[in-house]
């Protein structure tokens, strides 16, 4: 007759539930992943499959229950690192956003929103735009298999018995997170530079033309002409783009090892 004991079911469940919780934490967190368009059940699934895969392989972990205080903090361990990768790969899709704000301020577009369900809130539509070119450019470069995969490798730099919140030594992790945040201004006005820069010679172009001709009214053709360059240069810089947006996401996909590390 078989039968199981509380101690061999408590071994399974921890086996399980501790990669399960690393894992789902990214995908609530990470791009693409946590879209709002993918149901939360398909979310659970896609997380409990990679448990399952990979629950045999980290090895040892530790034998508490549970419900127990010692077992709650490891649950709460395991959500922090899993959310801090997730929100590591965030940042590097927020530079795009970043990019599209000062593109669409120069623009003229920064009245022109639209709802963004990644965010939860209304963006620009010049972030739009380049935030669906950066999603379809990351499902072409595998961009999210690489991204589980950097997460299944920190189970080797980030054990399941780590603990990431109670050791002034592991605030380098968090800090290395915040460092990483910062790049999301210089990286954006990098990327929207060309746009930028153009935009504003023919903002000047278009004020001396204004000193020279006052009777051809530039405030009413200036916001069409500004419009219509904009677009005419992110059509441009396009080709240009792609290879931007993979060095954003193979450093973002780098980053998250780098924060594994430090944790």
């Amino acid at each position: 007759m078989f039968s199981v004991t509380y101690a061999q079911l408590n071994v399974w469940l921890t086996s399980f539930l501790w990669p399960f919780t690393r894992i789902l934490a990214l995908i609530a967190t990470a791009p693409l992943l946590s879209h709002m368009a993918i149901p939360v059940r398909v979310k659970v699934g896609l997380a409990a499959f990679i448990s399952l895969i990979v629950a045999p392989t980290i090895g040892a972990v530790p034998q508490v229950t549970v419900f127990s205080a010692d077992g709650v903090l490891i649950l709460i361990n395991q959500f922090m690192v899993g959310a801090a990768l997730g929100v590591t790969m965030q940042i590097a899709f927020a530079t795009i956003d970043a990019a599209g704000e000062f593109i669409g301020q120069q623009m003229g577009l920064g009245f022109a929103m639209l709802y963004d369900p990644r965010q939860g809130g209304n963006s620009v539509v010049i972030s739009r735009y380049l935030n669906t070119i950066a999603f379809l450019a990351f499902l072409v470069f595998d961009g999210h298999l690489q991204m589980i995969s950097a997460l299944v490798q920190t189970f080797e730099s980030v054990p399941v018995s780590a603990n990431v919140l109670g050791a002034v030594t592991h605030a380098r992790g968090w800090q290395t997170v915040a460092s990483y945040g910062m790049s999301v201004f210089s990286t954006g006005l990098l990327l929207s530079l060309p746009v930028v820069a153009a935009l504003l010679i023919a903002s000047l172009a278009l004020g001396i033309l204004n000193r020279a001709a006052p009777q051809i009214g530039i405030f009413q053709v200036g916001f069409p002409v500004t419009m219509l360059v904009g677009l005419l240069l992110i059509q441009l810089m396009i080709p240009n783009l792609i290879p931007f947006f993979q060095r954003i996401f193979e450093n973002g996909i780098g980053q998250m090892g780098r924060v594994a590390a430090a944790l």
